[in-house]
Order: C-alpha cells, then sequence, then structure tokens
C-alpha cells in the first residue's frame, strides 16, 4: 500500500508541478514572468468583476430589483 501512496507523491512532485519548478527557476531572470500564473488569475478576477458589475447595472436600469423600504414582520 505505501508504493501506492509513494506512486501519487511521486506523480504529482515530478510530473505535475514540472510547469511550476520551471517558473520557480525562471524567477531569478524576470520576476513577471515567473508570475504569470498570478497575473492570468487577477486578469480572470478583474474581468469576472467588471462582467457582474455592468449586469448590476443592466438590472439597475430595468428597475427589476425591489428597492422598498420595509423591515421583517417579527422586527
Amino acid at each position: 500500500m505505501s508504493d501506492f501512496f509513494n506512486g501519487i507523491a511521486d506523480l504529482f512532485v515530478n510530473v505535475l508541478f514540472a510547469p511550476f519548478d520551471a517558473l520557480k527557476a525562471l524567477e531569478l531572470e524576470s520576476w513577471f514572468a515567473a508570475n504569470i500564473m498570478s497575473w492570468i488569475f487577477m486578469f480572470i478576477g478583474i474581468v469576472a468583476f467588471v462582467y457582474w458589475m455592468l449586469q448590476l447595472q443592466k438590472f439597475n436600469d430595468n428597475n427589476e430589483e425591489d428597492k422598498s423600504i420595509s423591515s421583517h414582520s417579527f422586527l
């Protein structure tokens, strides 16, 4: 059974994390290139945020949201 778990560890360490090891080695040459994954995730987050804000603006312009001021009946 330990061979099975050692095989999984070997898969992750030597195969699946190889691109990240390459990025780690690239850091000595270019910090911006080494952090490409962070830049990609930040770009995706910014695009998602802008899309979300545009959707909120669209619903706000159509007056689809109930903006009545009322509290719960049990208050």
